[in-house]
């Protein structure tokens, strides 16, 4: 790969379109580029918000892990993995992932995993701000969320 994996955990909202721009400028070596675009959805219309809430410092540093680890599995052209925190309104942008290779195989494979990985391993919290103006629960991990991380254990990239 010829740059690092590029890793932002940030407040600020982000262009999704800018940031593939950014990863695929002036480069002719990349075939493919696979992203996932997460948003918060508004759960039927009674959330008006998720709130974020990470450990700073250490957030970066797992979600630099896990790309450093996708980046070590397959051949990899670039990597951007953008991650918010704060309040998010319904609609809102939440996590970008950017898996530029030269083939679309590795690009979809790198994507799903560095995305199965954030969903488990990065230190985040999320609480639900609904629409009547209470708070909700801080939101439990899905019990499928850590079966998509065991397929990755015995999982050999093509």
């Amino acid at each position: 790969m010829a740059a690092p994996p590029h890793v932002r955990v940030q407040r600020e909202d982000f262009d999704a379109g800018e940031e593939v721009a950014r990863l695929t400028q002036g480069r002719a070596d990349i075939g493919a580029v696979v992203t996932f675009h997460g948003l918060c959805r508004d759960e039927g219309g009674r959330l008006a918000a998720l709130e974020l809430e990470h450990y700073p410092g250490m957030a970066e540093a797992e979600i630099g892990r896990i790309a450093a680890q996708a980046v070590a599995r397959w051949q990899l052209e670039g990597l951007r993995v953008i991650h918010r925190h704060g309040l998010i309104p319904a609609g809102g942008n939440i996590v970008l992932v950017a898996a530029a290779a030269p083939h679309r195989q590795a690009a979809f494979e790198a994507a799903s995993f560095v995305m199965d990985f954030l969903k488990t391993q990065a230190p985040f919290w999320k609480r639900e701000h609904l629409r009547d103006g209470t708070l909700g629960p801080w939101v439990e991990a899905a019990a499928g969320d850590d079966e998509a991380t065991s397929r990755w254990q015995t999982f050999t990239p093509r």
